[in-house]
């Protein structure tokens, strides 16, 4: 098991919590290794029978249990109902229950009228692994061919691997999502989301992808959400000057794991593509970006750059009031001429404290003002 860099915000305290993410990305074991007294696992589908016909059976359950008890319940967006029931015990006596609450879907919870439990209960995001908690055991190669959720990477058997992939992308994605009534014309959802990993990393364009999935806009609209709310998806806002009308307004979307997007798009699950690689790249450090922010990196707010004109930075990070522009560059040499972009943008804003080049080189270099950082340099450099 890898050691979380989530985890010391989850043991800290006796807070109860709520913790969302993918499925496979190791909400249970994470969970689980907080030694719950009682477990009630909602994907087993006795359990599952047992409550959903009688919700308040958690209640007289827990008020037949003696002493202060912490109490983990996996997959409660199945049955939302049971949040009232959490509800009444952190009402009553606060410091009897501890509640650890692990979930798939933020939009059936909110679907199902859940009642979320606002300030009674601390909600995290899990995703795949950071580089950080893989340590000895990250490879770039690997990450960017078939990503990093936990049981996939540390699979040493690479056909098993393979067919675990191309599993979640198939029955997870195209079919479990759909059984769960989140999408009911599965021909147009299955086209889009190829369409969406095929332009994973790209700006969006909504209206194309309507176009080319043979749906509507709204249906389209619909399904990107989600997508985001099942946590399979995330946006990188385009960055907002106050001279608006020279900028790419539209978000980048991003899936959540590489290996996923590989697999359904069908590509080599060993290897990248060699015109391929640059995106990836990119890819993997906006994923790095994106699963810190919240717990990990709360002051952290996530943007890109693109003028009408062409210019533009991959990431703009807004740390408090600092704000670092951040190219990737997949090569192992940064020239002058590729930092038109750090440029433009550094024009347009007046404090920019950091300007980084994020490369595949061995050592860090200085060009101007602008820091030339390998990845394992830059990745040291922001909090985990």
């Amino acid at each position: 098991m890898y050691e979380r860099a989530l985890t010391p915000k989850l043991t800290k305290g006796n807070r109860s919590l709520l913790l969302l993410g993918p499925r496979q990305v190791g909400k249970s074991t994470l969970l689980m290794s907080m030694k719950p007294d009682l477990t009630i696992n909602l994907a087993s589908l006795e359990t599952f029978r047992d409550y959903v016909t009688d919700p308040s059976r958690l209640e007289r359950e827990l008020r037949a249990i003696a002493g202060e008890r912490t109490v983990f319940i996996d997959e409660v967006q199945k049955i939302p109902e049971l949040l009232n029931s959490v509800q009444v015990f952190l009402d009553e006596r606060p410091r009897r229950f501890r509640f650890l609450l692990s979930g798939s879907s933020a939009r059936k919870l909110r679907r199902g009228q859940a009642n979320l439990l606002p300030g009674r209960i601390h909600s995290h995001a899990l995703h795949p692994l950071l580089a950080c908690e893989l340590g000895e055991d990250f490879s770039l190669e690997g990450a960017l061919a078939h990503g990093t959720l936990p049981g996939i990477y540390s699979e040493s058997d690479a056909e098993i691997r393979h067919e675990d992939l191309r599993s979640y992308s198939d029955i997870y994605l195209r079919e479990e999502i759909q059984a769960e009534a989140l999408v009911r014309e599965l021909g147009g959802y299955a086209r889009l989301l190829d369409l969406m990993a095929a332009s994973s990393g790209q700006i969006l364009n909504v209206n194309a992808l309507c176009r080319d999935a043979g749906v509507s806009y709204e249906t389209c609209r619909r399904y990107i959400e989600i997508l985001e709310d099942t946590l399979i998806l995330f946006r990188i806002r385009a960055w907002s000057g106050s001279d608006r009308a020279s900028l790419v307004a539209h978000p980048k979307l991003y899936l959540f794991d590489l290996g996923v997007r590989n697999a359904i798009l069908r590509r080599p699950l060993d290897r990248c593509f060699d015109d391929e690689r640059g995106l990836l790249f990119e890819h993997f450090v906006a994923q790095e970006l994106y699963r810190r922010t919240g717990s990990l990196w709360p002051e952290l707010s996530i943007f890109h750059y693109r003028t009408r004109h062409g210019a533009e930075v991959d990431f703009i990070l807004q740390i408090g009031r600092e704000i670092w522009a951040v190219e990737v560059k997949s090569g192992s040499h940064v020239s002058r001429t590729s930092l038109a972009g750090l440029r433009s943008f550094s024009d347009r804003v007046s404090h920019v404290e950091r300007k980084i080049v994020v490369f595949l080189g061995k050592r860090r270099q200085l060009i101007d003002d602008v820091e030339i950082l390998p990845l394992s340099d830059f990745l040291s450099e922001i909090p985990a």
